[in-house]
């Protein structure tokens, strides 16, 4: 098995390994960049916006049970990041907002993992694609490395002073989504990279790593129910961001959750209800200013009620209120029940009252016809729950000390969010970043940035 040494051995080149490996690079560090697929990139290459909380107070009101460490550290670093992506020669739009609190930019991702890529070949860094990591190599409790297998089998020993783990998360693993995400995540459909199935999860802790938190949900939108993504547009394009603006009711007719908080925070709701289904109301105004408009400024508009339809799935267009009592039947609502909960929310609207479950922001009455109904489920793009590491992007043992030599940084880690979120790009990012400062500093020469 061939042997040799770098600075730096990144597993994984999605938005976090790439940005660690381009930045060690830049910083005159050895890299040996080692991704299973056959390209780069990951998810990344289907998203656009690097956004997060503020400030520090704003992230610890959207998202309080996150570890106060690294959520201050992504709240501090970000223009940092921002900054590092336009030295690149990428394009960074100016600061624009996000959800109801959030801050972010829009930049071309695919330009910009392009742009790592070159930086990497060009500068003292190799890219083995096609290559799947077997172990971590641990030498007197440290990381030394990984064992690796190219598609053709080859085996090779890549010696490294610290390793990065960056693969992505394990969204693509029913096994690992069942046990760590929810009983019934297996019912969601994968909003991401399929690739993403726990490699790196598997890695950290075969050497000890600590993972978490319990319970502490994952990433994604609702889409309409039984309609097959088709391509990675559709992961933006079927994705029902103006639930915030609706009103959602479980199986039994109910509302159940607040859903201007967040589409993102009604689709974990939703895993939680009977068959993690429901339908999804709008109105006429609802249409107008959301179902067809940008959910950020920039965003290309599309008509997602248009795209269900026309895809297969369950919706339905009723005139006035009153037609939603005729629901069809094998889809399992009884549409009296749902079209008195609209008229009894309009009724609470008009009048002042908190309809309960609450509703902190759009409080409109939905009362302008014609009404349009999808039935809609959640779908996951990444866990929340993964490997522990604390603000320089060292994985955690169970004794909470850092194992030596072991980095980890992106989806594959948790603790960052807990039942919230505000930006998984943003957080790639920064403990990219910091994952090569860390490597730096560790290198035998010592940081050279």
């Amino acid at each position: 098995m061939h042997q040799e040494g770098v600075d730096l051995l990144v597993i994984g080149a999605g938005m976090a390994g790439l940005t660690a490996a381009a930045r060690a690079v830049r910083d005159g560090l050895s890299v040996v960049v080692v991704e299973v697929a056959p390209d780069v990139g990951g998810s990344a290459r289907y998203a656009g916006y690097a956004w997060t909380a503020p400030d520090r107070e704003i992230m610890d009101r959207h998202n309080p049970r996150g570890e106060r460490v690294l959520t201050h550290a992504l709240v501090d670093r970000f223009d940092d990041g921002i900054s590092w992506i336009r030295s690149l020669g990428v394009e960074a739009k100016g600061a624009q907002a996000v959800l109801s609190f959030g801050r972010g930019h829009q930049f071309d991702t695919n330009h910009y993992v392009d742009t790592c890529r070159r930086l990497i070949l060009r500068g003292d860094g190799e890219l083995l694609l096609e290559t799947g990591t077997e172990r971590l190599v641990v030498e007197e409790g440290t990381v030394v490395g990984a064992d690796v297998r190219r598609a053709d089998g080859g085996r090779r020993r890549v010696r490294a002073t610290t390793t990065l783990i960056a693969t992505g998360g394990f969204q693509g693993d029913v096994g690992l989504r069942t046990a760590h995400v929810h009983p019934h995540a297996d019912r969601m459909q994968l909003r991401s990279n399929s690739r993403s199935r726990g490699g790196g999860y598997r890695l950290a802790t075969e050497v000890g790593a600590a993972t978490g938190p319990d319970d502490a949900g994952f990433y994604g939108h609702l889409i309409p129910s039984g309609i097959p993504f088709a391509d990675p547009a559709d992961f933006v394009d079927m994705s029902l961001y103006y639930s915030e603006h609706a009103l959602l009711f479980n199986l039994r007719g109910e509302r159940f959750v607040d859903e201007t908080l967040g589409d993102h925070l009604t689709a974990m709701a939703l895993l939680d209800e009977p068959e993690s289904r429901g339908l999804l109301i709008a109105d006429a105004r609802v249409f107008r200013d959301w179902i067809v408009g940008s959910y950020v400024e920039g965003a290309v508009a599309v008509d997602k009620y248009a795209i269900a339809d026309k895809r297969g799935g369950r919706v339905g267009l009723a005139e006035d209120l009153d037609e939603l009592a005729y629901l069809p039947e094998e889809w399992g609502y009884e549409g009296e029940v749902v079209r008195d909960a609209v008229k009894l929310f309009n009724e609470q609207a008009a009048a002042g009252v908190e309809p309960g479950p609450g509703r902190k922001l759009d409080r409109l009455p939905l009362d302008e016809p014609p009404y349009y109904v999808i039935e809609t489920t959640p779908a996951i793009t990444f866990p929340f729950h993964g490997v522990r590491i604390d603000d320089r992007a060292r994985v955690l043992g169970e004794d909470a000390r850092p194992l030596p030599g072991l980095l980890a940084a992106g989806s594959d880690t948790g603790g960052l969010w807990h039942r919230a979120y505000a930006g998984g790009l943003a957080s790639a990012l920064v403990f990219g970043l910091t994952a090569a400062e860390t490597a730096a500093a560790s290198a035998p020469h010592g940081s050279a940035s």
